[in-house]
């Protein structure tokens, strides 16, 4: 049987066209496209193909168009490729909650690696701003919102000390994606005071250069597994 040819719409050919200009380097990242009628005109078609060309272009993260202006092609990095993803993210884990043990062991994972990395190559000035993130976690504890945006960002800081960019990006995307279940984490009577515990004991074994250690407080962060939490959770 004949397998059927289908007919490309005139805005996917107009796609085609603009992305073999921005994958050659032609269009440089950061560099702004031709105007919507240099476009019409050059390929031959109407304005609705080149919008809906350049809103295809938009979705998939690989130019930005703001009112007013030409659209220009997006500078890559590894926030705005886990941004496109983000809704997509949080979607699957409302719509199949069993998702969200993925997760969570995808977090441990890399976190307990990026605790063992920073306690083989931490500096002093390293340690000194973990300490620092964990001083304002603590005085942020009077808002829930702040507290874990300040959860977070010691998290971050954790797998920065790594020296790759990537791996702060994806702990603090997964900590963004399962957001509501973090914020049910610290609900709890004296959580608060358990979760700032535990960055330290974490802060201590980077600071003794103790990899082995660091994993272990990172790993018993991440799964809760003191007694204390538990009982916690129970009271709450």
């Amino acid at each position: 049987m004949a397998e059927t040819i289908q007919r490309k719409k005139l805005y996917e050919h107009v796609l085609e066209r603009l992305m073999e200009r921005i994958r050659s380097g032609e269009i440089a990242p950061g560099a702004q496209l031709p105007s919507e009628r240099e476009l019409m005109e050059e390929y031959g078609v109407g304005r609705p193909a080149v919008r809906e060309a350049l809103q295809a272009l938009e979705r998939s993260g690989i130019v930005e168009i703001a009112h007013g202006e030409r659209a220009r092609v997006v500078v890559p990095t590894a926030e705005r490729l886990l941004a496109q993803v983000a809704g997509g993210a949080m979607h699957l884990l409302r719509t199949q909650p069993q998702t969200l043990e993925y997760l969570k062991d995808a977090r441990l994972f890399l976190e307990t690696g990026t605790a063992r990395m920073a306690a083989e190559r931490a500096t002093e000035e390293q340690v000194a701003r973990l300490r620092l993130a964990v001083a304002q976690h603590r005085a942020s504890m009077v808002n829930l919102e702040l507290f874990i945006e300040r959860d977070m960002a010691f998290h971050r800081e954790v797998a920065g000390i790594s020296g790759n960019p990537i791996y702060p990006t994806i702990v603090e995307a997964l900590f963004r994606w399962a957001s509501e279940y973090y914020q049910t984490m610290v609900r709890a009577p004296g959580a608060e005071e358990l979760t700032l515990a535990e960055h330290e004991r974490i802060v201590d074994a980077i600071a003794a250069h103790d990899p082995d250690a660091a994993a272990e407080a990172m790993r018993a962060h991440l799964t809760r597994s003191s007694v204390l939490y538990q009982r916690l959770t129970k009271q709450a």
